[in-house]
């Protein structure tokens, strides 16, 4: 939230407190399945963590990746059980808060609860993007845009990544995120490495013509040029 809005101690105290307890999540480890019962959500303190649903014929709909400080959760606010599930993809930290923490905090911090209200219609327009590229782009625009939402995001909390960074995602996890089976997304990197706009070592990859690559996929960083001028003043 700091890269948007300038933190007050009492909001800089209030978050802290969601993040009294930890849980460690290994690699592939369910935090919360689709269908659980719960009344917690969670801070993502380290790692990185995806949501997905599962459906009737058993293939798997990757929605949303999740990077340090995100809130996950949130789509089973109002339900007794959670639409969606909740997994690892490398090993993560998770601070575990009751909602009823969530409920104070809107109380006691409405600027707080206004970001985080924030913070999930832009998740609703990432998705929004993600689902009408499934059904109007190419295969390929799919790969590049996700790998820029990839850079974009590890750059949001870790100012040292530049246009080289670590993918640490299975070719089948990318393709349960744009559609596409593992041999697909496979073919899509080499030819957008062969077009010249990326290069690739293993699980790193560099971006080498972000214009180039933006123009192809027609990605939009949905976290950038906010209007929060709408903001209570923060306590």
């Amino acid at each position: 939230m700091s890269e948007h809005i300038d933190l007050t101690d009492g909001e800089r105290g209030a978050l802290e407190r969601l993040e009294e307890r930890t849980r460690t999540i290994r690699r592939g480890g369910v935090l919360r399945r689709s269908q659980d019962q719960t009344g917690e959500l969670y801070m993502l303190r380290k790692g990185l963590m995806m949501t997905y649903v599962l459906l009737d014929d058993g293939s798997r709909q990757i929605l949303r990746f999740h990077f340090p400080g995100d809130l996950l959760g949130l789509s089973a606010l109002v339900y007794h059980e959670a639409p969606e599930t909740i997994c690892a993809v490398v090993e993560s930290m998770v601070c575990p808060f009751e909602r009823s923490a969530l409920g104070e905090l809107v109380v006691e911090h409405p600027r707080l609860a206004s970001m985080i209200l924030a913070y999930g219609q832009i998740e609703r327009v990432a998705l929004t993007d993600r689902l009408a590229a499934l059904g109007r782009t190419s295969a390929k625009a799919r790969v590049g845009a996700l790998l820029l939402e990839w850079r974009n995001r590890l750059r949001a909390t870790d100012k040292s990544v530049g246009d080289n960074f670590m993918l640490t995602l299975t070719q089948e996890e990318v393709g349960d995120a744009t559609g596409l089976t593992a041999v697909h997304v496979n073919r899509m990197l080499r030819q957008l490495e062969e077009d010249g706009l990326i290069a690739r070592e293993g699980q790193r990859v560099t971006i080498r013509d972000e214009r180039a690559l933006t123009g192809v996929t027609n990605y939009v960083d949905r976290y950038r040029n906010l209007d929060l001028g709408w903001l209570p003043a923060g306590r």
